[in-house]
């Protein structure tokens, strides 16, 4: 009751939230009939829901969403998202073969409409994404509700604190929870998961497949570029991080002269002003979208501004860095460079991806750096030691190859936990019934 008179409260502000985003990307400005629960109806239909907040998480669970199209061919899979750049992301890797809608805000007529309107079989969230009112209308309507692919890091531990009584009321809704790690079910434990709920299953994103057009367009975009022009792709960057960089870049550009950069921003409404940043520090600097890479030998940096892109980027790059880890953000998502072969580059704020970026150092798959001084360093040493970086890059490859099997664990759960059907069988190895 006290969470939805708090969320009541704040309307105001989501309503602001939303146009101000808008401003810049306007897909803020679309769906908003479905975060108030009046989206689509699928009733009629055995649906399957599955909530992925943004474009990584879409991107982790992809494989998942794979096999259960396939596994329950007779039901609809609805894929709910909270951000455009997560919906263009369904769009791009599912097209019509399943559903999207925007997730609702939690407010308690909204979840109702949402559920009247989807009526699902049962329920996958993925990650870190709890929602109160969403989860009890699960239990009241006896729908299944698993959570996947949980991490829980420290410092939202000690939120969650804050509010003891609502969240362990929140996860108690739950059938069936799997994180990550074991110190993520220690922290779940912490908020009162019952240890019979808790598997420890590993990263799904250790399992995402990568497309052989993905490595293809990598190498035709290298050729562009020109393949002894030394090339590092940052990924994911915050505002705070595209600073740092430039530092960086221009201290490498006294012994790299050639050096191209590649900054990718996470969020898409800052396409424009990383540009403007990037050139008013005197580069020559271009867009993606805009052909940029078709003249990479007049660009000194290159601003990845297209959607779902960034993998194939790392693919064509010598070396990664992966953003929100020079600021207080958290880190974002190594594999991705890590699985291409690409030795990985980050800063000293990974709380989220903590165990990852763990054992990432110790395969020997990169570094952790701690200011743009020693970003510069740590290029310049991979750069200038070709045998170090391909060792590197090889490092990174078998860190995800060996850590594979999160996909198995957790369908065989869900298998487990709902008595919903499903065909047993699955497609043969390497035969993705769509890319991820």
């Amino acid at each position: 009751m006290a969470w939805s008179i708090v969320l009541y409260l704040l309307t105001p502000v989501f309503v602001a939230h939303l146009l101000w985003r808008g401003l810049r990307y306007r897909g803020y400005w679309h769906g908003w009939s479905e975060r108030f629960g009046f989206g689509t109806s699928l009733r009629g239909r055995r649906v399957i829901w599955v909530h992925a907040v943004s474009v990584g998480e879409v991107r982790s669970a992809a494989e998942l969403i794979n096999q259960l199209l396939t596994s329950f061919p007779a039901h609809r899979v609805l894929v709910t998202t909270m951000t455009p750049t997560g919906a263009e992301q369904v769009r791009d890797l599912f097209g019509d073969t399943v559903s999207h809608s925007y997730v609702p805000y939690d407010f308690p007529g909204s979840v109702r409409r949402f559920m009247e309107r989807v009526r699902p079989e049962f329920a996958i969230v993925a990650e870190t994404e709890f929602w109160p009112n969403l989860f009890k209308a699960c239990s009241v309507d006896r729908i299944p509700l698993m959570l996947v692919n949980v991490r829980l890091s420290q410092s939202s531990l000690k939120g969650y604190l804050w509010i003891p009584r609502t969240v362990r009321r929140m996860l108690g809704y739950a059938d069936l929870v799997c994180p990550q790690t074991r110190a993520d079910a220690h922290r779940l434990k912490t908020l009162g998961v019952p240890d019979r709920l808790i598997h420890v299953t590993g990263n799904l994103k250790f399992d995402a497949p990568v497309p052989d057009a993905v490595v293809e367009r990598g190498r035709e975009l290298r050729e562009q570029w020109g393949c002894d022009r030394p090339v590092v792709i940052a990924g994911s960057t915050h505002k705070g991080e595209e600073r740092k960089l430039l530092s960086a870049y221009s201290q490498l550009r006294r012994r790299y002269e050639r050096l191209l950069l590649v900054i990718v921003p996470r969020q898409p409404e800052r396409f424009g002003s990383v540009t403007r940043l990037s050139r008013r520090s005197g580069y020559n600097v271009a867009r993606r979208s805009s052909g940029g890479s078709a003249n990479a030998a007049d660009i000194d940096i290159l601003i990845g501004d297209t959607m779902g892109e960034l993998q194939m980027l790392y693919s064509a790059g010598d070396i990664a860095f992966v953003g929100g880890s020079l600021t207080r953000r958290g880190g974002h998502n190594i594999l991705e460079a890590c699985a291409v072969g690409r030795p990985v580059l980050f800063g000293p704020h990974m709380f989220h991806f903590e165990e990852i970026g763990a054992m990432a150092l110790d395969h020997g798959a990169g570094l952790q750096v701690r200011d743009s001084a020693e970003l510069a360093a740590g290029i310049d040493r991979l750069l200038s030691d070709r045998a170090e970086r391909d060792k590197a890059g090889e490092a990174a490859m078998r860190l995800v190859e060996q850590n594979r099997g999160a996909l198995a664990q957790t369908l065989d759960l869900i298998r487990a936990t709902t008595s919903t059907p499903a065909i047993s069988t699955a497609p043969e190895p390497g035969c993705e019934r769509v890319g991820a």
